[in-house]
């Protein structure tokens, strides 16, 4: 929301969005997981398995997803350059993604497979990866998620047509999780493809990379929507 007027954009925009880009996120993350984990997990299980979020259970990229669709449809609602938006939002999902993975440390998922670096961590016993060390795959994410939002912000005073800082978001997202998840060791046989070397989070960092490439060359280089002067104080939006 503090991002907001430099493109433009009303503080209260952004703050009217939020439940749109939570519902959406939640739904899309969980549908994804469910996808893949449906012959594990919940097949024959009562549809109410599925709506258990709170046990665990999502998947990033489905929530991405499903944010980015909440996002479209707000955005046709309230007649909002949908570019122009995403650009605003950007840093700030580089930023949540960050969070996410300090989270999957803590609880101990999307670990990484086995490792004898100085930097290999180790669970406790009762994780299905003791006793040995593993990468700390979630730190990698993290640490190049804080990178990410860095650059982007950078890149987001400086952007010359709308959608630019969301398709380097798309670029740097996509490469940073296809080349982590070399070293995932958390994912079952049968969720691995082509002959065991590609993951889930690969094959949709592949499409990821396309959309990003597409966006990147068809996008209209038409100069970005009036910005608020950047100098001046940002107000907090009040709500009533």
């Amino acid at each position: 929301s503090r991002r907001a007027p430099h493109a433009g954009l009303h503080q209260e925009t952004i703050l009217d969005l939020g439940p749109w880009l939570i519902i959406g996120a939640i739904v899309g993350a969980r549908f994804l997981y469910v996808i893949t984990f449906w012959r594990e997990q919940f097949a024959g299980k009562p549809f109410t398995e599925i709506l258990m979020v709170w046990r665990g259970g999502l998947v990033f990229y489905g929530g991405f997803i499903g944010a980015t669709l909440g996002t479209i449809l707000f955005a046709r609602i309230k007649k909002i350059q949908v570019w122009n938006l995403g650009d605003v939002l950007a840093p700030s999902i580089a930023l949540g993604y960050a969070f996410g993975r300090i989270g999957c440390l803590f609880n101990g998922c999307c670990y990484g497979s086995e490792c004898h670096l100085p930097w290999a961590i180790h669970f406790p016993q009762d994780h299905e990866s003791y006793p040995r060390g593993v990468h700390p795959t979630q730190i990698y994410d993290a640490l190049w998620g804080l990178a990410l939002v860095a650059l982007l912000a950078r890149l987001f005073r400086r952007k010359t047509f709308d959608g630019q800082v969301f398709t380097a978001f798309l670029f740097g997202y996509g490469t940073l999780r296809f080349l982590v998840e070399f070293f995932r060791g958390d994912y079952p046989p049968n969720q691995l493809f082509f002959g065991g070397h590609l993951t889930p989070g690969q094959i949709v960092s592949f499409g990821i990379l396309a959309a990003a490439l597409l966006l990147w060359r068809l996008l209209p280089r038409t100069a970005p929507l009036p910005r608020a002067n950047a100098d001046a104080p940002v107000r907090t939006a009040k709500r009533h």
